[in-house]
């Protein structure tokens, strides 16, 4: 498997697995919904603002992964991580797992000290997500299932809680995906 940093010269063929990895899970408006996402991010998100990350095998896209910025009351560096797709024929082998890691490991040499996601705490938590409530850091939106608003330092650092507003890319800030 190789893990390498998304390039724009991708994005079709990211597009069309976030299509196809959503439509098989969820059904084909759900499909739509997150190929409409992924193509938003790219289009409209300042580079500084959004990095992601792809898995191949071979020269076959199995995987893929956005992180973008995410604003915290207390001014810390912040990206939140969403969405996230690998391909149905190879999920349970650990590329979702590798994808994630060497992101994470990636933001780090970056600087960036929190990193966010809303997602399954059971499958997030093997990557350091913990499960962090609105008293903490508040979502930007009211969250359908707050038990996943999950959070992590990358500095070493505790996860202090915050008072104020979060915010997020504008491709993210529609309560349809909260």
């Amino acid at each position: 498997m190789n893990y390498s940093v998304f390039q724009l010269p991708d994005s079709q063929n990211v597009i069309d697995l976030f299509a196809s990895v959503f439509t098989h899970s969820e059904g084909k408006e759900e499909g739509q919904l997150i190929s409409e996402l992924v193509s938003n991010l790219i289009s409209t998100t300042a580079p500084d603002d959004l990095v992601g990350f792809v898995a191949k095998n071979h020269d076959a896209f199995v995987g893929c992964i956005f992180f973008s910025r995410f604003v915290v009351p207390n001014d810390q560096l912040a990206f939140i991580l969403s969405p996230v797709a690998v391909a149905t024929d190879v999920q349970n082998q650990g590329v979702g797992l590798g994808l994630i890691n060497f992101g994470l490991q990636y933001l780090k040499q970056k600087q960036v000290e929190l990193v966010f996601t809303y997602g399954d705490p059971a499958y997030y938590s093997k990557l350091g997500f913990q499960q962090i409530d609105e008293h903490t850091v508040k979502a930007p939106f009211k969250l359908s299932q707050p038990i996943g608003w999950l959070g992590q330092s990358l500095n070493g650092e505790t996860l202090q809680p915050m008072q104020g507003v979060t915010g997020c890319v504008e491709a993210l800030s529609d309560a349809k995906y909260w």
